[in-house]
């Protein structure tokens, strides 16, 4: 009797599934929820005898039924039942139920209610049961394989902070397969995102199969061969192309719309049209010839806006676009349109002359013209029941009357057009740019376009700044972040590139400003990578590296290193450029550092051992001296200010590392204290070149001396030729000799080169200069 008792219990227990082991669920997802609210009372249990259940007049609850069972079954390997809510379903019991309310307060928003014998998701619409889905989905463990899962009782109240949460991705540049397409929806839809940008046209191929137009797909989506690195002048010599037919798109559509994602076309204009000029040569201003372009960059070939069948051929396109996509947006591009052609055409001269197109200090009329052509174009899709977006370009003129913003030059532009009572999507390169480096050190990461953007610089982003005023905020209805392709050949690097800065962008959009928290955002962070783990995606672990920050001592002349990991995972280092195991010196507190050497550490888990933090320290007269510069760097690139120019700490080819210093149209003038009257004889500094990204090297260093820091005596100077490649990227080193002299106080003067030289995009206009680490010997 006590042994069919004993039974009994056991399986009552289990859930009536054998002896399953039992794993908890944890809600605390990413992004992480408005409210959590845990009760008292006893755990639902997730075994082989649940079921879902859907309110019967809806379609879509019944396909997110199916995604909730397909989820289960990735965590149990069981498949969950689903059918229809009916009148005894009150009664149910071991029951998921989705429900809408439209009395819920906010779109998109949800509740998840957690009882003993059912679990209830409410929707205020069909999207907000969706996103309560994938909060029940991520509390679960990424693998419980024949496991009973079990829910504590609570209430999750829940909605997003944004309307618009978007990611973009390229495929102009490189061409990805309709099936990875679906995979990086599938991440949208983890990540409680609404909008997917598809970029489908560029200089270097065109994407989308346009029928009218058969040659757009025949010539414009393949290119002899591509170049190797940043436009090297070196080429691979195979050919390169692929597009998506009409059939793929209906399906990928369709395949976005079950998961609650609306799929934004872009069709790239004025500019960014090599492609299509490839193949409609009629359609520029010079009938050609043209190519589809084998290099990266902005090219000055554009569509002519003085020809009428210009407009037949965009306004063909778009309406075959518009029947392909359901999206209440289209993106008609606008950004990076030289005007060269334009000024050369007599027949968008004309086109100037009829429209009455004046130029004044602020636009040329070619600005005008662009101007004129957006707000055509934006006429037409209205009347075809469409919204445009455009790249931020689109302000230099009259702003399209309708048009959404996007802002991807910082964040001013957006800020303008919100000012302008234009919805905006902030987009900014300095936040959301997942073509960056996610390192600084570029040598052990896959090339990439520039810059430096780690997670943390992602999760810090916001897009309605408090400086707005009450008014103008709501006119920020979200924020995207952008994969731009040129050096993202593979699907596997795609993944690399956006995991898991996908997760922190989704906390930006999703959670309210004052709920975020850094450090409680990577405390939660594990739980979705094991996700990623289990499901095969190559996600960068950079999380897992060393973060470190160098305190200085002024007075000491003396560095301390301080080191630290998310999970405090025992970090090692060597100070002789050795490799560090778990027998080197374990980090325990700040390395104190007072002459030059490479130190190397590394973070050594079980089962995982972090990248090697690698850093030459360079001391010399300068290092950690007093040091004040007449003028400020440029805004975002100000960092850390003067002193991160005699830190000890060499930039690499990164200039956003932080450790240059970046000036615009500014001569730069650093003035250093040694403290006591010292013998010198030459000063030294370095200056990134990387004419793409618009920065030039130095022109001219002179250095000068001084006993009182007033009076100062010039004892040196160099000049130096100004770059004129337009594909270089370098790092220039400048030495200025001179007679051995006493002095207290140097000052070194750098000047900029003049301008960015003849055929650069931005030709005539300044240059950036980065600077770092003045050395004084």
């Amino acid at each position: 009797m006590r042994l069919n008792l004993l039974i009994s219990c056991l399986v009552t227990f289990c859930g009536f599934s054998g002896f399953a082991q039992q794993k908890e669920a944890n809600y605390q997802v990413i992004p992480l929820p408005q409210q959590i609210d845990l009760q008292h009372g006893r755990a639902f249990i997730l075994n082989a005898q649940s079921k879902i259940k859907y309110a019967a007049n809806s379609e879509m609850l019944k396909s997110d039924a199916v995604f909730l069972s397909s989820y289960i079954k990735e965590t149990t390997g069981r498949s969950i039942p689903i059918s229809p809510i009916t009148i005894k379903t009150s009664k149910d019991k071991n029951v998921i139920l989705l429900k809408i309310d439209q009395s819920l307060v906010h779109n998109e928003g949800y509740e998840l209610k957690v009882e003993e014998h059912q679990i209830t998701i409410t929707g205020k619409d069909e999207n907000g049961v969706f996103y309560g889905i994938q909060t029940l989905r991520k509390s679960m463990p990424a693998i419980a394989k024949g496991d009973n899962i079990l829910f504590p009782c609570v209430t999750i109240n829940d909605y997003p902070r944004f309307a618009y949460r978007g990611m973009m991705l390229d495929c102009g540049r490189h061409f990805f397969p309709a099936k990875f397409v679906k995979e990086y929806i599938d991440l949208l839809a983890l990540h409680n995102m609404n909008y997917f940008h598809w970029h489908l046209t560029e200089d270097q191929g065109w994407r989308i199969e346009i029928k009218k137009y058969p040659k757009l797909t025949e010539i414009g989506s393949k290119r002899a061969q591509t170049v190797i690195g940043h436009n090297s002048g070196k080429y691979d010599g195979q050919p390169y192309g692929g597009f998506y037919t009409q059939a793929e798109i209906k399906d990928i559509v369709a395949y976005a719309k079950a998961r609650h994602i609306a799929i934004i076309p872009e069709i790239d204009m004025p500019g960014h049209m090599n492609a299509a000029l490839a193949a409609y040569p009629y359609l520029g201003c010079t009938g050609g010839p043209y190519k589809v372009q084998e290099e990266w960059g902005v090219f000055d070939d554009i569509l002519c806006v003085g020809k009428e069948s210009t407009f037949t051929f965009i306004e063909d396109v778009l309406s075959e676009v518009i029947s392909l996509f359901p999206s209440k947006y289209i993106h008609i591009g606008g950004d990076e349109t030289p005007r060269v052609s334009w000024k050369a055409c007599p027949l968008c001269q004309k086109r100037i002359q009829d429209e009455g197109l004046k130029s004044d200090s602020k636009h040329s009329a070619e600005d005008r013209l662009q101007s004129y052509f957006m707000s055509r174009i934006e006429k037409f899709l209205n009347g075809k029941g469409r919204q445009i977006i455009g790249w931020d370009e689109i302000l230099e003129g009259d702003v399209a009357p309708n048009a959404t913003v996007m802002s991807w030059r910082g964040m001013s532009g957006g800020i303008e057009a919100a000012h302008l009572h234009h919805n905006v999507v902030m987009t900014p390169n300095t936040y959301v740019y997942f073509d960056y480096y996610q390192s600084t050190d570029v040598a052990n990461e896959p090339l990439a376009i520039g810059g430096y953007l780690p997670v943390k610089d992602v999760y810090n982003f916001e897009p309605a700044p408090d400086s707005l005023a009450a008014d103008v905020k709501p006119y920020i209805i979200g924020a995207q972040a952008n994969v731009w392709s040129e050096y993202i050949p593979t699907t596997k690097q795609v993944e690399y590139m956006v995991l898991p800065r996908m997760s922190a962008l989704s906390e930006v959009q999703w959670s309210n400003q004052e709920k975020k928290d850094y450090k409680d955002f990577a405390s939660r962070l594990p739980r979705l990578l094991d996700i990623f783990q289990r499901d095969g995606l190559n996600y960068a672990k950079h999380v897992y590296d060393i973060t470190d920050e160098c305190q200085t001592d002024t007075t000491k002349k003396c560095i301390f290193e301080k080191m630290s990991t998310i999970d405090n995972a025992p970090i090692y280092y060597t100070t002789d450029g050795t490799e560090p195991t778990a027998s080197s010196t374990r980090y325990t507190e700040p390395i104190q550092i007072n002459k030059s050497c490479t130190l190397k550490a590394a973070a050594i888990r079980p089962n995982l051992r972090s990248n090697i933090l690698s850093k030459e320290f360079f001391f010399n007269k300068s290092t950690l001296c007093p040091i004040k510069l007449k003028d400020d760097p440029k805004g975002r690139y100000a960092f850390n200010g003067a002193p991160a120019l005699n830190d000890g700490l060499k930039g690499n080819s990164n200039y956003a590392s932080g450790r240059w210093l970046g000036f615009y149209n500014q001569i730069v003038e650093a003035t250093i204290d040694l403290g006591t009257t010292q013998e010198i004889n030459q000063v030294s500094t370095d200056a990134i070149v990387n004419l793409p990204a618009f920065i030039m090297g130095a022109s001219y260093v002179s250095v000068a001396v001084s006993e009182d820091g007033i009076n100062f005596t010039e004892v040196g100077n160099m000049d130096y030729p100004e770059d004129t490649d337009l594909n270089k990227i370098d790092i220039a080193h400048y030495d200025v000799a001179f007679a051995p002299v006493e002095a207290r106080y140097v000052k070194v003067t750098i000047k900029p080169s003049s301008a960015l030289p003849k055929g650069h995009y931005s030709e005539g206009k300044p240059a950036f200069l980065f600077i770092d680490e003045i050395t004084i010997e």
